[in-house]
């Protein structure tokens, strides 16, 4: 079912209220619930989380749209904190990591797909490979630290396996940036691609910023730190993708577009009735605060909604197993990122020399899974 989002007008912002119960309600359950349903969970905490940020840096310099980057805003604090609230207390950082790396693969992997522009369909898969090899240092982490095997939180969704090295995905920073989407021309889809993408990054990044210290483990310390390092190069590939030229309320107006798309995309997929009708509640909170901002958009710049907004949206995120394209994506292996190029190109002299720098010391994603291969029930079921 098609959503008309130029028809559709949402709820208007001054009915868009919460009490402290609300937004601090019941959590899923990581045993009973789908796999998927955690996975939408965290990216729309990334993608609230990136509308906040946005927004703060909009206020920072623009005198005269503080106002309304306040109110709206507040609601999407408030958004947020309820989303997040829905992971359980009971799940562990590290089964909350192995929650994260599956949403940038299957996400990932369903952008990809998606994605019109074959330039920007291959950054995705770049960055797929180098995501599917978190995953499987992660659960050889997670098999050392906690001897739990990373399945009973992906439940065979997500395979785990070895994608392209970490240890070799550190690069100088001017082999992260990409070449851009060109503002007039690209299509709907791959602006919401993007800053889906670019928020799913930045999140996983400030979270493994934030957990890696709190472990004792010394290799699980310098884990997190080496995957966060990598994160933020992740983060400088996706936003660079994005038309720099893009004027502030036309950034705002896709942020707006692309948080709807992205709830009604979890709606369509939900599987638990209670998180469905969040998703349809905020997904009608956003086509609130998108027309409300178009309003602002039209008036300030004397430009029509309809230059930067489908009548329809495209096609949801498909949110299920990607296993084959992932699999298919694994021959690229080999690439290599060469200034904004990505293909089975040589390493620049400087990104080889960053990387032996970094490394000299060990790398501690080659340490955590040395002699690692994920088997059902972890290695020490298997010793037995």
């Amino acid at each position: 079912m098609t959503l008309d989002i130029l028809k559709e007008r949402g709820t208007p912002l001054d009915k868009q209220r919460f009490t402290w119960r609300d937004i601090a309600g019941l959590p899923y359950s990581k045993l009973d619930n789908d796999a998927f349903t955690r996975v939408r969970v965290i990216l729309m905490n990334g993608i609230e989380s990136e509308q906040n940020r946005f927004l703060h840096a909009l206020a920072r310099t623009n005198r005269s749209l503080q106002r309304e980057a306040a109110v709206v805003r507040r609601i999407d604090q408030h958004q947020q904190t309820l989303v997040n609230w829905l992971n359980p207390a009971d799940q562990s950082v590290l089964e909350t990591t192995i929650g994260f790396e599956q949403v940038a693969i299957e996400v990932t992997a369903s952008v990809a797909q998606s994605e019109p522009d074959p330039y920007l369909a291959q950054v995705y898969r770049f960055g797929l490979l180098e995501d599917f090899d978190h995953m499987y240092r992660y659960s050889a982490l997670m098999d050392r630290v906690e001897g739990k095997d990373a399945n009973s939180i992906l439940q065979s969704y997500t395979d785990i396996l070895p994608g392209r090295p970490t240890a070799v995905e550190h690069r100088h920073p001017f082999d992260d940036l990409r070449h851009p989407y060109v503002r007039s021309a690209a299509e709907p889809v791959t602006k919401m691609n993007a800053l889906t993408i670019m928020a799913g990054e930045n999140q996983t990044h400030d979270y493994y910023m934030t957990v890696g210290p709190t472990f004792s483990d010394p290799i699980a310390r310098m884990l997190y730190a080496e995957i966060a390092s990598i994160e933020e190069q992740h983060v400088t590939q996706y936003e660079s993708i994005i038309d720099p030229d893009e004027t502030w309320l036309e950034k705002w107006v896709l942020h707006e577009a692309n948080e709807v798309y992205n709830y009604w995309s979890c709606a369509e997929f939900e599987s638990d009735d209670r998180i469905k009708k969040i998703w349809q509640r905020f997904c009608d909170y956003e086509l609130g605060q998108l027309h409300f901002v178009c309003d602002l958009f039209e008036r300030v710049e004397g430009r029509d909604r309809e230059e930067l907004l489908p009548r329809t949206l495209p096609e949801p995120i498909q949110y299920k197993s990607q296993r084959d394209f992932v699999r298919e994506t694994l021959r690229e292996v080999p690439y290599r990122a060469v200034g904004p190029e990505i293909g089975p190109l040589e390493d620049t002299e400087e990104s080889l020399a960053y990387r032996e720098q970094l490394n000299s010391d060990g790398s501690p994603s080659e340490m955590v899974s040395a002699g690692y291969r994920w088997q059902p029930g972890t290695e020490l079921a298997a010793s037995r």
